[in-house]
């Protein structure tokens, strides 16, 4: 079976349509597990009103769950996984829509990665995604060529850095989800933290095509951004971003402390000196984004780490 994790907030606008693309996926044997964030008893009528009408149509095929307390979207989604028994699983936000054959693609890239190195190896697959405004409305045809990303760097120093998998399309099996031993407090965001999971202990898989069509308005947590803007903001702003860096530091630093016993050597040296970079001389920081590859994606990028750094 495959489980979908639904983080849920305020999602009344876009959630029903949401649901229904993932209920009319080709694949069927599927859950939905819906884990409503919205603090305390604010769960809107209309929010109500919609998840029971969900449920009346498609019985035990989703299930809503009401959070006692406000935990936010990584928390959220990573705590919904600690539940999760099932071989597969998957994560949604509440405000995108799913291509038909989602589940169906993804899975079978699943089983190609199952197939080479085996079911007790943790493994993730994600995707691209078309890009696209609230009213679904094409903005991009991909997610990772407009913003630049390269999806072929997955190893553990380039994740460090960072992240290329967007949570909302991606699968893990069992065997992945047994490595989330414990909710980080640091973790930039649930997909980055899996990632490097995924990467010390596993297998990426990527999948080129685009499955879900990844809506953007005013209300997003995360999202995509203009490449050029992108470049122009965190130029404009290195003092942020040195901050941002180091966020990455304190991610990998908790990384080290929870997993250290079951990491190499060398991989306990290479996560080691990244998270310490913030303690190092202006020239050994540089040398040792050179020398470990702790690289962002293309040359602006690269440009700009360096400066803040």
């Amino acid at each position: 079976m495959v489980e979908i994790i639904m983080a849920a907030y305020d999602g009344e606008k876009y959630i029903k349509q949401q649901i229904e693309s993932i209920m009319k996926n080709t694949y069927e044997d599927k859950h939905l597990v819906i884990y409503d964030d919205t603090k305390g008893e604010q769960t809107s009528t209309a929010m109500t009103d919609i998840l029971d009408s969900m449920r009346e149509k498609y019985g035990d095929k989703i299930t809503y769950r009401k959070n006692t307390e406000n935990k936010g979207c990584t928390r959220n989604f990573l705590e919904g996984l600690q539940d999760s028994f099932a071989e597969y699983i998957m994560f949604s936000d509440q405000d995108d829509y799913w291509n038909k054959d989602k589940i169906e693609l993804t899975l079978g890239k699943m089983k190609e990665l199952e197939n080479i190195y085996g079911k007790d190896t943790p493994l993730v697959v994600f995707t691209d995604a078309t890009v696209v405004d609230s009213s679904l409305n094409l903005i991009h045809l991909s997610f990772h060529q407009s913003n630049h990303l390269r999806t072929n760097k997955l190893d553990l120093a380039h994740l460090l850095m960072e992240n290329k998998l967007i949570g909302c399309t991606m699968m893990m099996n069992q065997a992945l989800k047994d490595k989330i031993i414990a909710i980080p407090k640091n973790a930039r965001v649930h997909d980055w933290w899996i990632a490097l999971v995924a990467s010390a202990f596993g297998k990426i898989g990527y999948l080129e095509n685009a499955t879900i069509l990844y809506r953007q308005h005013e209300d997003n947590v995360i999202g995509h951004q203009e490449y050029g803007s992108y470049i122009k903001r965190r130029l404009a702003n290195l003092k942020s971003q040195r901050e941002v860096i180091y966020d990455n530091m304190r991610q990998a630093e908790e990384f080290l402390e929870m997993y250290h016993t079951y990491l190499t050597k060398q991989q306990n040296m290479l996560i080691r000196r990244f998270a310490t970079l913030k303690d190092r001389n202006w020239f050994y920081r540089r040398y040792a984004i050179l020398r470990y590859g702790y690289k962002k994606s293309g040359l602006p990028r690269n440009i700009g780490l360096f400066l803040v750094i």
